[in-house]
């Protein structure tokens, strides 16, 4: 019997001017050990009984802290998920899962005497659905049927002003308050886990990545790029090198998983969702 799968692509990148890199990223089969991260650029992973882990995660803190605080979000929201309640719905594996990578940074940088973070952008694959967890600013978008669209919302000020309509979104993409982050793992107590949910269709692509992409490249920008590219290890190296080519100020980061098995067809839509996407919990 055919089962739904994902074939993964990932790369980090240190960027033109930083001299570490603070981002992380895993790609976790929670039915087995499986996985890929900064070591390791790729692989197919069957969506198992226990299901499909990607997640993206960009460190802050000052010299090495924020390299530590985004390695232990990494390490450990997989770990917390495999050892999750089998019986839990799949959000609340994913929640969980969240809270406890975050309280392993809060504790670990309270313990250290230093304050450090990290965003988290994480998608969970499970059966044919996905779940999509954010904390942060890094994000995850959608490529169906040749649209592309953007499943997280920034928790930044930029995007708060944004919402208020106290900026332009032109104005918003060259903000200095753009890298302004509202929440972030491990650097206050409590942190509150936006949450959404996804129907898949066949021939989805997601895209993770941290804003060292998105602040030199746009959505149309991504789309173009992935749907032109021959496979996506091809996609995953022109959006990092042109991520570069624009000025690589920050470190780069991106994850492109395509889906295959027995998925329903996508259909015509005008936003390209249709009707598959739901906000379960926003931020603030």
């Amino acid at each position: 019997m055919n089962s739904i799968y994902l074939r993964v692509v990932g790369l980090t990148d240190v960027g033109n001017v930083r001299k570490n890199n603070e981002d992380s990223f895993v790609v976790a089969d929670l039915s087995g050990t499986a996985l890929i991260g900064p070591d390791g650029s790729s692989g197919r992973f069957e969506v198992g009984e226990r299901g499909v882990l990607l997640a993206v995660s960009d460190g802050m803190g000052g010299l090495k802290a924020g390299e530590v605080a985004s390695a232990l979000v990494i390490e450990t929201l997989p770990k917390a998920m495999r050892n999750g309640r089998a019986s839990a719905p799949d959000d609340e594996r994913l929640r969980v899962g969240v809270q406890q990578a975050h309280e392993k940074v809060w504790t670990t940088a309270r313990d250290e005497g230093i304050r450090m973070g990290a965003t988290l952008t994480a998608v969970y694959v499970q059966g044919n659905v996905a779940w999509i967890a954010e904390v942060g600013d890094s994000r995850a978008y959608l490529i169906r049927a040749g649209r592309i669209n953007q499943l997280t919302k920034d928790q930044s000020l930029v995007q708060k002003l944004l919402d208020a309509g106290a900026v332009t979104p032109e104005d918003a993409a060259h903000s200095p308050y753009r890298s302004v982050i509202l929440q972030a793992m491990g650097h206050q107590e409590d942190v509150a886990v936006a949450l959404g949910r996804l129907e898949l269709r066949s021939r989805d692509c997601f895209v993770l990545c941290s804003d060292g992409l998105t602040t030199h490249l746009s959505a149309e920008d991504i789309r173009g790029v992935v749907l032109s590219a021959p496979d996506l290890s091809v996609a995953c190296d022109r959006l990092v090198n042109l991520a570069k080519a624009r000025g690589g100020f920050d470190n780069i980061t991106v994850v492109l998983a395509g889906l295959g098995g027995p998925l329903p067809a996508p259909c015509v839509s005008t936003d390209g969702l249709e009707d598959t996407f739901e906000v379960v919990q926003s931020f603030g």
